[in-house]
């Protein structure tokens, strides 16, 4: 069973990250070199942005009884699957699980390119997919 009051939360703080980001959308890489504050403060808060979608989606996976994922990228086949994201959203949404992979475990190699060009260009699917989520909970 899908737990909505979880699903809100998740929502809800994902939201929260997101427009934290988009405060950010205007740095430069020399910004990103020189300020560690907000380097770390950036890593962190796009690690948790994509923590929220993964841990939403393993939520409405386990509680609409849907097929077990096999990795994180497979959290957003098997929502796209159950029509709750959009199919052509999928390959963005592939590359935000993978991303998680990067910035958990090669933390220390992080592109700041990477990470530029998310703030600039991918936090629009981010509040897409919090949006479809709200969508297929009722949630506003």
């Amino acid at each position: 069973m899908v737990d909505r009051d979880f699903i809100q939360r998740k929502t809800d703080r994902l939201v929260e990250y997101i427009t934290d980001l988009e405060d950010q959308r205007h740095i430069s890489v020399a910004d990103w070199e020189t300020n560690k504050m907000l380097r770390n403060h950036l890593e962190r808060t796009l690690q948790k942005t994509v923590e929220s979608c993964l841990d939403i989606g393993k939520h409405l996976i386990a509680g609409m009884n849907l097929r077990t994922p096999e990795d994180y990228k497979d959290i957003m086949v098997i929502l796209t699957e159950a029509g709750i994201l959009p199919q052509e959203k999928l390959s963005k949404f592939k590359k935000m699980a993978q991303f998680r992979n990067i910035i958990v475990h090669d933390y220390e190699k992080i592109d700041p390119h990477i990470i530029l060009d998310i703030l600039r260009q991918d936090l629009d699917d981010l509040r897409l997919f919090a949006r479809a989520i709200r969508d297929r909970t009722g949630r506003p």
